[in-house]
């Protein structure tokens, strides 16, 4: 008997990471039914990440939450209570691009999108006592610097008049206060982020250049999000982050550009910066990396205090996956576009790194896999594409391919 291992992370835009898993276990089933295949979902704390941990922890619940998604309106959504009182919050899922790409009333909001539901998730999972947080922040729809998510957790952001601010980049450019003493606190156990993004908050690779396009910034809304976020980063923590004059403001548009001379952080008559105690815990600034992961999210949870973590690596270590593969005679992982990136962190490269420290061959299953890419980590690999005779035929039936490479991997075994 054959004992093999399914790590696959989600096919985005296509099928969750747990529904491929399944379908591939199916098709291989199908061929070596006496086989033993083990599910281990992957995620980098992008889209499906819950998925992952709910089909890897025997015990977790999922606990069903309204947040107000990134147009504004009411999605249900849910977080992931773990057996050990873990609470894991995915942004995809909250606050994500897919929830605008889905909705019937129209397509991205550059302008517009904002972390609160996000920030609404964390706080009903720390309103139900969890004792640490795992977050994913992948899929981000906003480049908001997670003023939104930081809101729902009780800081309080306005503009020159004192008013709270609109959500999204909006709302950021007319920033010229921040408040973060009323900050929930973290969970006795800490937090910890996952992604898989080592960008900077700012600059050319910073949040909103390098992800800003795909959110829908031109050239133009790319600079002014830039400036609005090394703003914001000066506003929260002092000194970390002047503008440069690359990213500095038109001062002559008060609407778009709060004054330089506006004070860093308000402070009470009696003197300290209303900041939060967790800013004198680690060290970080709007550099660190990671800090510009899902629009500058990364950046708000090191706010907070939170540690940023390489997504991957986690959550194998979470899920227990270098054991599985340790036991195993085969692996399979994939993800939807397999190209000349992949090898650089993302899941499929990382599983394979795992299978060779064990001496266990590793076989790639993806959606697509470009003339540029590097396979030979992998003993076997197969293109649902080239399986279905084309893009559209695989993702209109992204589950039946995924088993019918399930069925093809097995023949060959």
């Amino acid at each position: 008997m054959t004992r093999v291992v399914v790590a696959v992370d989600s096919f985005k835009g296509s099928i969750g990471a747990a529904d491929a898993a399944a379908a591939v276990r199916d098709g291989w089933v199908e061929v070596r039914g006496a086989d033993e295949v083990v599910l281990r979902p992957m995620a980098d704390g992008g889209e499906g990440t819950l998925d992952a941990f709910a089909a890897a922890v025997p015990g977790a619940r999922r606990m069903p939450v309204t947040v107000c998604g990134p147009h504004g309106r009411e999605v249900p959504a849910s977080w992931l209570l773990l057996p050990d009182g873990t609470g894991v919050v995915e942004l995809a899922s909250t606050s994500g691009i897919e929830l605008l790409q889905a909705d019937g009333a129209g397509g991205l909001r550059p302008w517009d999108a904002g972390t609160r539901g996000f920030g609404e998730a964390i706080a009903a999972a720390l309103d139900h006592g969890v004792e640490r947080l795992v977050l994913g922040i992948g899929s981000s729809a906003s480049t908001d610097g997670g003023a939104g998510m930081l809101t729902a957790l009780g800081a309080r952001f306005t503009d020159a008049s004192g008013a709270p601010l609109a959500p999204g980049v909006r709302g950021l450019v007319a920033l010229a206060d921040a408040d973060l003493s009323g900050l929930h606190p973290l969970p006795p156990g800490g937090a910890v982020v996952l992604s898989d993004v080592t960008n900077p908050l700012c600059g050319p690779g910073g949040a909103a250049a390098v992800f800003g396009p795909q959110k829908g910034l031109d050239a133009e809304a790319v600079a002014v999000a830039d400036a609005a976020l090394a703003r914001f980063a000066g506003l929260v923590a002092p000194g970390a982050a002047p503008l440069s004059p690359a990213a500095s403001f038109d001062t002559s548009d008060a609407e778009r550009a709060p004054s330089r001379r506006a004070r860093p952080l308000r402070t009470d008559h009696s003197g300290p910066a209303r900041q939060h105690p967790a800013h004198s815990a680690h060290v970080w600034d709007a550099g660190t990396p990671g800090a510009g992961a899902a629009g500058g999210t990364g950046f708000g949870l090191l706010a907070w205090g939170a540690e940023l973590v390489r997504g991957a690596e986690r959550v194998a270590e979470l899920i227990h996956l270098a054991e599985a593969i340790a036991a195993a005679d085969l692996v399979i992982t994939g993800e939807g576009s397999y190209d000349g990136q992949s090898a650089a962190g993302k899941v499929p490269a990382f599983v394979a790194q795992l299978a060779s420290a064990s001496g266990v061959p590793a076989a790639l299953v993806a959606g697509r896999i470009t003339a540029d890419a590097d396979t030979s980590a992998f003993a076997a690999s197969v293109s649902l594409t080239e399986l279905a005779g084309s893009p559209e035929a695989s993702l209109a039936a992204p589950a039946d391919w995924l088993r019918a490479a399930g069925a093809a991997l097995a023949r060959a075994r």
